[in-house]
């Protein structure tokens, strides 16, 4: 079945969620940045750092090409990749796009002491989240067909989705999801 591609904030759960969706679907797991950083055999800042942000993206894009083709997967992307739209069209195509939607305020005291994300670290960190979550924010939702409240516990948010999207459990197949937006 379509494989499901989970986007969002950072902070939104797409790794923890994306893992327990997996592990209860029997589905593969897939961090699309983790998958770069094998490809390339060096880490996302180093691929920027030595190659600029141009070159991350068409990596990243050929990425969403080459995932968005393969069947039961869960994949999280990177909270950039879906704010391209050429990368929204592609993963479109052959998968779901499921957003994991947190108000920023939850965002803020899940990433109050995070010490790991480059965009964050400025002294004004909080004006920046918050400029950075209203310019994604629409892109998301462009790219969404399915949308999940991931404000609660992360293993809370995976039985939403399987209960709401009708994921069959274990190794089975999951149910084939159109288009057309859902809100769950």
């Amino acid at each position: 079945m379509k494989s499901i591609f989970l986007c969002g904030f950072m902070g939104c759960g797409k790794t923890t969620v994306g893992r327990i969706l997996a592990k209860k679907t029997g589905r593969e797991f897939v961090d699309m940045d983790k998958y770069i950083e094998k490809k390339e055999n060096m880490t996302v800042s180093e691929i920027f750092a030595l190659h600029g942000e141009d070159y991350f993206r068409d990596l990243e894009h050929s990425v969403c090409a080459e995932l968005s083709q393969k069947e039961d997967l869960i994949v999280a992307t990177g909270g950039g990749a879906l704010t391209y739209k050429r990368n929204s069209d592609i993963i479109r195509q052959n998968a779901t796009v499921l957003y994991l939607s947190v108000p920023l305020d939850v965002i803020a005291k899940r990433l109050k002491n995070d010490t790991t994300r480059p965009l964050l670290q400025r002294p004004d960190k909080e004006q920046a989240m918050k400029e950075l979550y209203d310019k994604r924010v629409p892109l998301y939702l462009d790219s969404a067909s399915v949308i999940a409240d991931a404000s609660s516990k992360p293993n809370a948010v995976a039985e939403l989705i399987i209960f709401t999207m009708g994921l069959k459990r274990g190794k089975s197949k999951a149910k084939e999801v159109n288009h057309s937006t859902k809100v769950l």
